[in-house]
């Protein structure tokens, strides 16, 4: 049974998530940490998220194809490597044990601190030139990061705003939203394999899609530059305070516990 609190958590910070990813990517350590702290083992976390993830995609999909954003037709024939990856990558996360996953995930949070650190303007401006086809060097690229996607998750839209922007030549409006489809259209498959195996928790996840689904909404059609930085340095501290739990150096579920 949810409480009106874990409720209203679930809804908040969804929204938060929502409007996180839709603006630029990495919002899904936010519903990574929430599930955990709730009391979820980290592969149950990883699979219940991805609920919210189709239906927040599929808003901001549309919202992106509406102003012209986003080619479907160009953005299926990127999605094949994707769903390669991603296919793979969540029967990899069934078969591993939950300390290994717990170090995939881990390794991808640092990544992605590295990534904001590092690389701060990736997502911020695109690159000069024109689309280039996809090579066999972005193939790959892209099988590996569905890979990862089917698997962890977490930061994977840096990655593919990466490879489109680096490597494909897109800029960085059309390179969000190619990333959202990519969201919308490969997460089913592994969403799939997580309910097979019963990690998926219908309840908090369908609970959170619906804030997912409004901050989608919002951000599409409101994201503006101004508050990326301070979006960055958010997800900065949430992935230390998740590496934290991750490293069982501070209890989360706990402190929300606590709190709820």
């Amino acid at each position: 049974m949810v409480t009106i609190e874990t409720a209203v958590a679930l809804v908040i910070s969804g929204m938060l998530v929502g409007f996180v990813n839709t603006m630029a990517a990495g919002g899904t350590i936010i519903s990574m940490t929430l599930f955990m702290a709730l009391g979820l083992p980290i592969v149950e976390a990883s699979g219940t998220n991805r609920i919210a993830v189709v239906l927040q995609n599929l808003v901001s999909s549309f919202t992106f194809r509406r102003q012209n954003l986003l080619n479907i037709k160009t953005a299926m024939c990127l999605a094949v490597p994707v769903v390669m990856g991603v296919i793979i990558g969540a029967q990899f996360s069934m078969v591993v044990s939950e300390r290994v996953f717990s170090i995939f995930f881990a390794t991808g949070l640092v990544l992605m601190a590295l990534m904001m650190l590092l690389k701060p303007d990736l997502w911020l401006k695109g690159r000069e030139g024109g689309i280039r086809r996809m090579s066999p060097l972005s193939f790959f690229l892209l099988v590996l990061t569905g890979f990862y996607g089917g698997s962890v998750y977490v930061g994977l839209g840096y990655f593919l705003i990466a490879i489109f922007v680096m490597g494909l030549g897109y800029d960085l409006l059309k390179a969000n939203a190619l990333k959202s489809f990519m969201a919308f259209a490969t997460t089913p498959f592994s969403l799939v394999i997580y309910m097979m195996h019963g990690q998926v928790n219908y309840t908090y996840g369908l609970i959170h899609a619906v804030g997912n689904i409004i901050g989608a909404y919002l951000a599409a059609h409101y994201a503006s530059a101004l508050g990326n930085n301070f979006i960055r340095w958010l997800l900065i501290a949430i992935i230390v305070i998740s590496l934290l739990d991750t490293l069982n150096i501070v209890d989360l579920n706990a402190l929300v516990r606590g709190l709820l």
